[in-house]
């Protein structure tokens, strides 16, 4: 539900009809990245926070300043707030913006994956480091080389190779990479350097990781998202073509590409046969929340899938203040996941 819907909204009884509460109460969060490690789930979301920052396209009101840690024993059970895990002001290449972060794990010790702007105003990726899953982290001195936009995904395949996937359009920047070096050109605007409606809409990247999981192992990849024909996605395609939050997870033997579609309100997915693609569109995980963004991860834990994503229903409908949620993902017997209605509740 995009924000200029929201004036006539009941939110009593929207939260009645909600098929998920949030997960926390006393502060706000969002873009959560839910993995299980050491038979707990662990959520790494942004903290948004009231800056006073004016509404804009490019996402200035998203003035996020650190990450918060939290952990469940049980999808049902208490939430613990671990506390600050990492704030801006120790990342010495970082100036604001700490947006949507993931984590994983290699050999006991864990990483946290952020994107951040840099003091000349531009998106990059940092990684930090920490003994244990929730924090504190400890961020490297410098962002990943050759990393830009937001979003950063990192997937543990079975044979025990990362991938980082990236990328976000209007404030992520992503379009203003297109020809290999960041445009800096027309900087009020947000949707400038975007392709035509008629033209393949923007990619997201993949990059293997280093075995150290600090750097890209080679040079990114475009991630190629089919129609049912087998062509790329038109840019003017909004209700199915990738805006931001790239996810990837894996079902029986396949592997599921997910995406918000950004001013659509969609999360959508895609299945393709490896990490690099291509993944042909299958459908809707998730139907527009309260809000203008959404923004998602998928995990199993206990035998069962579940989608962690946000809404603004606790803010009475205030975009930049988030809350996450999670609900029960099913699957048909083709592979194909059932879409929920995130109020869908009698």
């Amino acid at each position: 539900m995009p924000e200029e819907s929201i004036d006539h909204i009941d939110f009593e009884e929207l939260n009645r009809k909600a098929i998920s509460p949030p997960i926390a109460t006393h502060l706000y969060t969002a873009d959560p990245s839910a993995h299980v490690f050491n038979n707990k789930i662990y959520i790494y979301p942004s903290h948004d926070i009231d800056a006073g920052d004016a509404f804009d396209d490019l996402g200035s009101h998203f003035a996020m300043e650190d990450y918060h840690v939290f952990s469940m024993d049980d999808i049902s059970g208490n939430v613990i707030d671990h506390g600050m895990a990492l704030h801006v002001d120790n990342v010495k290449w970082a100036e604001r913006q700490m947006w949507a972060p993931d984590a994983n794990e290699k050999n006991g010790q864990y990483f946290l994956f952020f994107p951040a702007k840099d003091y000349n105003g531009i998106f990059r990726i940092g990684v930090a480091i920490s003994d244990n899953p929730h924090g504190p982290f400890i961020p490297q001195d410098n962002p990943i080389k050759d990393s830009f936009s937001i979003d950063p995904a990192v997937f543990k395949d079975d044979d025990r190779s990362y991938y980082m996937y990236f990328g976000g359009i209007w404030g992520g920047q992503l379009q203003r990479w297109r020809t290999g070096v960041f445009n800096g050109d027309h900087p009020e605007s947000p949707t400038a350097f975007l392709p035509k409606d008629d033209e393949p809409a923007l990619l997201p990247y993949v990059a293997k990781m280093t075995d150290d999981l600090l750097q890209f192992d080679e040079s990114p990849k475009e991630v190629e998202i089919l129609d049912e024909n087998g062509d790329l996605l038109l840019a003017g395609d909004n209700d199915r073509r990738f805006f931001e939050a790239a996810w990837l997870h894996k079902y029986n033997g396949k592997y599921y590409f997910s995406y918000s579609t950004g001013d659509t309100h969609f999360i959508c997915y895609a299945i393709g046969e490896n990490p690099y693609g291509p993944f042909t569109y299958k459908g809707r995980i998730l139907n527009p929340v309260v809000g203008w963004t959404s923004h998602h991860s998928i995990c199993e834990f206990k035998g069962k899938w579940y989608l962690f994503y946000h809404d603004s229903s606790l803010s009475k409908g205030v975009t930049h203040l988030r809350s996450v949620k999670i609900a029960e993902i099913k699957y048909n017997d083709d592979g194909t996941i059932q879409t929920l209605e995130p109020y869908g509740r009698n």
